[in-house]
């Protein structure tokens, strides 16, 4: 990775010796706030002004970003900078503590920067409204100490890592699902990166989003909150970080277990090696978690929109409607006459389908109905189609009323 990847490091050993911190102070107000830091010695003075010196960047406001922005707030860490281009929706609602019932469909930029500021306004947020790409990435982190992912797509993730080996920044590592989730500490000076965890993003459909298979809502509250105690360990250089180390946590057991992580000489970004030299984006190679719709593409011939499955019934066509969804799904909103086949089930199940009766197929967005319909073709299926933006465009565009999540 180079020298740079250690210059988090000589700064720390820097604020330590106080060449960096000796000009910061505090009013009465911050010392109050702040006080039940100042008696424990190991933040101490020195420690807080370390933390006030520090400027860290969220990658994300949602569920991970919620526990992290409002505990790295309240701690005192002086410069924050939040990137995020979505809007509330009431389905984040359950699990993303930093925006309420008043926010939902306000840019969640926003309502994040309205509730940080509230929580503690002796400190900077920097908003920052995009998608994090290749072309924007380095300028984003490079102000920044220390980078935290609160993503929950692999294509971000990816991008995330590189750019922190490329300019030396630790990545503070936290992922969610149902009712597991991990953290780690990747990208410092000798230790591994994501990459030497997963070389390459898994292809399109082949690892379930949180919006297709759910979350516990306090999952994210969990791993954000270590996160947060590793970035404030890594800024007053205590501890020992999660570095080499992948935290693993089952809440349904209430178990954590840890995996060592060696940094590998042979991995195509950190290693001895390195092939990856510049950024990239993976949307084309993995999809967007939590964005179903277009994630995967099929061909046109084998793609019909909601108007147009909706016409067909107006006009008394004979078709199969095939539901992919899970039952927890379906038992939320469904398309009336639909049959429901669980994607997983689909390859034991197709003995129930008709060859040679025209099938249209939906999920909640459209990925796992064109992985059904890819898998329908191969089984001999010519007359099945994708219903593209599955039950949550059909919901937009032809049944307002009907329930979404």
């Amino acid at each position: 990775m180079g020298d740079q990847s250690g210059a988090f490091q000589e700064r720390v050993t820097k604020r330590e010796l106080g060449n960096e911190n000796k000009d910061i102070s505090f009013t009465p107000q911050e010392i109050a706030r702040y006080s039940r830091h100042l008696i424990m010695p190991e933040v101490a003075m020195d420690g807080q002004k370390k933390l006030k010196a520090a400027k860290v960047l969220l990658i994300g406001a949602g569920g991970l970003g919620s526990p992290l922005g409002l505990y790295l707030a309240a701690a005192g860490v002086g410069k924050i900078g939040i990137v995020d281009f979505d809007v509330v929706d009431y389905s984040n609602l359950q699990r993303q503590i930093m925006h309420t019932t008043y926010d939902v469909g306000r840019k969640k930029i926003e309502s994040a920067a309205e509730h940080l500021r509230a929580t503690n306004p002796e400190i900077v947020i920097v908003t920052h409204e995009v998608r994090i790409t290749s072309e924007n990435a380095i300028r984003l982190i490079e102000p920044y100490d220390i980078v935290i992912d609160g993503t929950d797509n692999f294509p971000t993730r990816y991008l995330t890592n590189d750019a922190c080996v490329l300019l030396g920044k630790p990545n503070i590592y936290g992922s969610i699902y149902r009712f597991e989730g991990q953290a780690s500490v990747f990208a410092t000076k000798g230790g591994p990166c994501y990459r030497c965890l997963f070389a390459e993003p898994p292809p399109p459909g082949a690892v379930p989003s949180c919006a297709e298979g759910g979350v516990l809502g306090i999952l994210p509250g969990v791993i954000g909150c270590i996160q947060a105690t590793e970035a404030i360990k890594l800024i007053l250089g205590k501890g020992k970080p999660l570095i080499g180390r992948l935290l693993l946590y089952d809440a349904m057991e209430m178990k954590f277990r840890e995996v060592k992580i060696k940094r590998n000489p042979e991995c195509p970004m950190c290693g001895d090696n390195p092939t990856i030299k510049a950024l990239i984006d993976y949307e084309q190679f993995c999809g967007m978690r939590g964005e179903e719709a277009g994630a995967v593409q099929v061909e046109s011939d084998f793609e019909t929109t909601v108007q147009e499955v909706k016409a067909r019934r107006d006009r008394g066509d004979d078709f199969d409607i095939l539901d992919v969804r899970n039952l927890e799904e379906w038992n939320i909103c469904r398309i009336d006459g639909a049959t429901l086949i669980p994607l997983a089930e689909l390859p034991a199940r197709m003995g129930e389908l008709d060859r040679g009766r025209d099938i249209v197929v939906h999920c909640k967005g459209g990925v796992r109905s064109a992985k059904a319909v890819g898998l329908l073709r191969e089984a001999g299926f010519t007359k099945v189609r994708n219903v593209s933006g599955g039950i949550l465009e059909w919901a937009r565009a032809i049944e307002p009323s009907m329930p979404t999540y």
